[in-house]
């Protein structure tokens, strides 16, 4: 079995109060459970930065190829200088948490995110119980909740007739 390492490296100055805030606010903005959700968002978000640095140079198919990976996550780039320019916020904006509560689906993202871990979300057809799953533009208006099932009560016959 392979092992996995961590998708996210934890920041050099833990005790950096503008950090803390910032993570703080972010944190409340889309309901994240702890603030390593925040890191591995940033850490994804660098190693985007980081191939279209190396395509800086690559030629036009390779760099239009890339730039339609991202644009099937949900993000809105047409060339290097807006790669670089991503945002952590910007790849937290396409989590299904955050996209629940943007189609009204959820009123809040800690419901959204409660839906979500109760596997009560469906997306393209299959149930989805991490909140941190990105959405592709194509599926994301494939995402319906599980049809509640409704009890019917059984009324006995012998009583409605006396």
């Amino acid at each position: 079995m392979k092992r996995k390492h961590k998708t996210y490296s934890k920041p050099k100055r833990p005790f950096d109060k503008a950090r803390i805030e910032e993570e703080g606010v972010i944190k409340k903005e889309f309901g994240l459970k702890n603030k390593k959700e925040i890191w591995k968002a940033d850490a994804r978000i660098k190693s985007i930065r980081e191939k279209a640095k190396k395509l800086i140079s690559a030629s036009e198919e390779d760099k239009n190829n890339f730039f339609n990976r991202i644009k099937k996550i949900g993000l809105k780039v047409n060339s290097i200088s807006d790669v670089l320019s991503l945002d952590k916020r910007d790849y937290m904006r396409r989590r299904l948490q955050t996209v629940l509560v943007d189609k009204k689906i959820a009123k809040t993202v800690e419901g959204a995110r409660q839906l979500i871990t109760h596997k009560k979300v469906f997306v393209g057809g299959k149930i989805v119980s991490s909140p941190s799953y990105i959405v592709p533009t194509e599926f994301e208006k494939d995402i319906t909740l599980k049809p509640s099932k409704v009890k019917k009560v059984k009324v006995n016959e012998a009583t409605t007739e006396q």
